[in-house]
């Protein structure tokens, strides 16, 4: 069993794409159910962000795993598999937990070093475990990918460089301090456009939303921040646009919910409009209205291109090598890991063989001092006990400095063990967070 990630990107795929393979919140559980039901996915998550939809899973096998999350990605994109493919990228086993890493510490992201994605990861990772799953493999992934995210940004000050899309879409709007600015969606990329206008200085802000009481909070925490804030439902969209000069879209909706029928005449006034959202949310006429100006996710992209510093590149060369290290660490660990259960499965084989013995002494000399009994067998299993703790304990180091050598398989046979003994030791699943197998 293997970790396999599957996904595509801003990097890898058209944003034409990324719009029709997005899998909208509500539709997450079901997506991921379908994941797991393949025949060859024991376990999965899904990050599916403004600009990535990612699939992290458990596999048998390669092959037939990615053929499984290709097909399940596709038909959530209304594609066939061949055509989805060229816009797919994919890493598999080391290399998978190397894009992990790299994607937590926002050095894929299209703002190099931006912290919203750590979030996003443990976000779809709560949603991946409620819905049942995330088993042990990937629990412990995603936790150890948590952190490394955060000892990148705290020792690399990568996240100094771009908080995230959102501040990138306002730098492209130009100067906003004292305006007033209108956001469409109350989720969390809602949420982290609040903070972005406040820290832009911005004068007052407008939230409107599909469900009233979403708008409602966030304004209230906004206004608690010290800007002046209030909400609309979303019928009075074009009201709000009135008074607005920016306004920000990113409801996550599957139709676009911000049209030219929602900007009256500007009367000189420009107005900027940020299009976080994907599928979008801005409808294409809006950017040909008089005064309109359109930030989308493309213009966002052209930015980044442009953007690359010596700091960003000295920063980010520091955080790749954390990364590195951290990845080797881990499959270290995982291949410790693996050879545990067999020597767990062999110290138990010789813990039989020791009782069995003393049983049979036992047999043969029934009138042995009960003293003397107890002495020779606590001395029997510190014999067995020193003989198998060097070779065991170098097992492990040698599993954990090599993937060349299979050293469980090699204990099994020198020592004739059931090769189901490891398999028991290694499945409790009552420590185990919810998932396929259990």
């Amino acid at each position: 069993m293997s970790v396999l990630a599957v996904g595509l990107s801003h990097r890898s795929a058209e944003l034409s794409t990324l719009e029709r393979a997005a899998v909208p919140a509500h539709e997450v559980v079901k997506v991921l159910h379908e994941l797991q039901q393949a025949e060859h996915v024991s376990e999965a998550m899904l990050v599916s962000t403004c600009n990535r939809i990612e699939v992290y899973a458990v596999v048998e096998t390669f092959h037939g795993g990615l053929n499984d999350i290709s097909d399940v990605l596709a038909r959530q994109a209304g594609m066939e598999p061949a055509d989805l493919y060229d816009s797919l990228y994919v890493h598999y086993a080391g290399a998978a937990i190397e894009h992990v890493f790299s994607v937590a510490s926002g050095l894929d992201s299209m703002v190099v070093g931006e912290t919203q994605i750590l979030g996003q990861v443990r976000s779809s990772y709560a949603t991946a475990r409620e819905a049942g799953t995330v088993g042990r493999v990937l629990h412990e992934l995603v936790q150890t990918t948590l952190r490394v995210g955060k000892r990148v940004h705290s020792e690399t000050g990568l996240d100094a460089l771009g908080a995230s899309v959102v501040s990138e879409a306002l730098a492209a709007a130009g100067e906003i301090a004292g305006k007033h600015a209108l956001i469409v969606g109350a989720g969390s990329m809602g949420a982290l456009t609040a903070s972005q206008l406040r820290k832009a200085g911005i004068g007052e802000i407008t939230v409107a939303n599909r469900t009233e009481a979403n708008a409602t909070r966030l304004a209230a925490s906004v206004t608690e921040s010290g800007v002046q804030a209030r909400s609309v439902p979303l019928a009075d969209l074009a009201a709000a646009t009135a008074r607005a000069d920016v306004v920000v879209c990113c409801t996550g909706a599957q139709d676009a919910v911000f049209t030219p029928a929602h900007v009256s005449p500007r009367e000189g006034r420009a107005l900027v409009v940020c299009d976080l959202g994907l599928p979008r949310d801005v409808d294409a006429a809006v950017g040909e209205l008089a005064a309109v100006t359109v930030v989308d996710l493309e213009t966002i992209q052209r930015r980044m291109r442009e953007a690359g510093t010596p700091t960003t590149e000295k920063q980010t060369a520091k955080a790749n090598g954390i990364v590195l290290d951290e990845v080797r660490d881990y499959l270290a660990g995982q291949r410790s890991a693996e050879v545990t259960p067999t020597v767990t499965a062999l110290r138990r084989r010789a813990a039989e063989v020791v009782d069995a013995e003393l049983l049979r002494l036992d047999h043969r000399l029934p009138d042995l001092d009960s003293g003397v009994r107890e002495e020779v067998g606590r001395t029997v299993r510190r014999v067995v006990d020193k003989l198998l703790h060097a070779p065991t304990v170098r097992v492990k180091q040698l599993a954990a400095e090599t993937a060349d050598t299979d050293y469980a398989n090699a204990l099994r046979e020198l020592f004739c063990l059931d090769p189901q003994a490891p398999a028991a030791v290694a499945s409790p699943t009552a420590q185990q967070p919810p998932g396929k197998n259990q």
